[in-house]
This record gives structure tokens, C-alpha cells and sequence, in this order.
């Protein structure tokens, strides 16, 4: 098992009051209102404490529907762009999913809420070491990569589905060879200043269907591996 449930998180000393509990459930009919269907989805991001995976300067504001800052110049996604992006990805149970980028380390929190096994993958070594000990405390065990989120995780492809936390040109070729026929992958593609949210569904080896659903801005999908 990847994941424990939020009735455990008490007894590791997380901080998650019925005041954090009352105004997630606010947010999940925020993010209802704003087109999000998928119910387990709903519910998985209810189940995550959003509050521990920020700074302490922005705590205070983890229930609202906005991103915000977590260092190495990179942010912790709007609730309502993780629930889009994982809404798209269309999550079962056992799933093998590869994260590039795992940031904050919430939407991979979201992902094993959802029963998926995660391989994440994240090249800012800041948040590759700062990620992990919030995850572990929570009780998710994805497996952590640092390195180059262009190169995928060759050694354990394929992958069920691909999710990408960054914005870039073009879908890297890398990551679509390792997507098993039938599966998902989901990034956001454009320019810097805007980007459409992009799924592509494997057909065959030669063949992809591609979607787009809608603009957003992502930090940019940055090549190579900081140390």
C-alpha cells in the first residue's frame, strides 16, 4: 500500500484540525462549482491536508483555489489544477503513474489517495529532499527520482498514465514511449505565458489521439538535473 487515510494522521503529529477539515470541504464545492465532476477525485483531495505541504508563510491560505510559492522558484498548483489535470488522467485503482515533477509532493499525495503507484520524478534537489520527509510522515510511499523530468524513468516504463506539473513547447517523444498503449498522459503545451491543457491517449505505437481542455500557466518544463 502507498497511502494512509487522513483517520491516521492525528497519530503522527500532523496538524489537521476540524477547522482544516471544514474549509476543505469548502473547497471541494468550490471546485464543483467550477466543473470538476469526478467524485473520487473530489474526495481524494479532500483527504489531503494541503496546509502541510506549504510554507508557513502561506498557511494560512492553503484552502484557497490559488498557487503559491514553496522555493527553487516553483510553486505548489491551484487545487483546481490538480483536480482538472487528474480528472483528465482518469485514475484506477493500481494504476502505475509517472509524476514529472513532484514539487510540493500534493498532487503526488492526490494520486495514491486515488489507490495509484506512483514513480516521481523531480530535479530541483531542493524540493526533491523536501518533499520526501512531508510524504513519509503522511504515510504515502511513492518512489522518488531525482533527475531529469525529460527523460522519464526508462527502467520502469511503461507507464498507466504520465502526468506533467510543468509547462513546456512539446510533449518530450521520451515520455511517450514510455506510455503503454491504451494509457493517458497529461501536460500542459504552449509558450511561457500561456499554455493548453493537453491529453494525449496511446493508441498504438504509431498512433496518438491528442485533446486539448483548456488554458493555463505552469512554471516552465525545465531540461536537465540541478544538484
Amino acid at each position: 500500500m502507498q497511502s494512509k487515510k487522513n483517520g491516521d494522521i492525528s497519530a503522527m503529529n500532523i496538524n489537521d484540525t476540524f477547522r482544516h477539515k471544514g474549509l476543505r470541504r469548502k473547497l471541494i464545492e468550490e471546485l464543483r462549482s467550477k466543473g470538476i465532476t469526478n467524485n473520487e477525485v473530489l474526495e481524494a483531495i479532500n483527504r489531503v491536508p494541503r496546509h502541510v505541504f506549504m510554507d508557513s508563510g502561506f498557511i494560512n491560505f492553503a484552502y484557497k483555489d490559488q498557487a503559491f510559492p514553496i522555493g527553487a522558484g516553483q510553486t505548489i498548483s491551484q487545487p483546481y489544477t490538480v483536480a482538472f489535470q487528474t480528472q483528465l488522467l482518469d485514475i484506477k485503482k493500481m494504476d502505475k503513474v509517472l509524476e514529472v515533477g513532484t514539487g510540493s509532493g500534493y498532487q503526488c499525495a492526490v494520486l495514491i489517495e486515488l489507490g495509484a503507484i506512483v514513480y516521481t520524478v523531480e530535479r530541483q534537489r531542493e524540493l526533491f529532499l523536501k518533499s520526501q520527509p512531508i510524504l513519509s510522515k503522511l504515510g504515502y510511499k511513492p518512489k522518488f527520482f531525482f533527475g531529469d523530468g525529460y527523460e522519464g524513468i526508462p527502467a520502469y516504463a511503461p507507464f498507466d498514465k504520465i502526468i506533467v506539473t510543468a509547462g513546456g513547447p512539446e510533449i518530450p517523444q521520451k515520455l511517450l514511449n514510455q506510455l503503454k498503449i491504451q494509457g493517458r498522459l497529461v501536460m500542459p503545451v504552449g509558450s511561457s505565458t500561456s499554455q493548453k491543457m493537453t491529453l494525449i491517449e496511446k493508441v498504438s505505437d504509431e498512433e496518438n489521439q491528442k485533446t486539448e481542455h483548456g488554458s493555463f500557466i505552469f512554471v516552465p518544463f525545465l531540461k536537465g538535473r540541478i544538484y
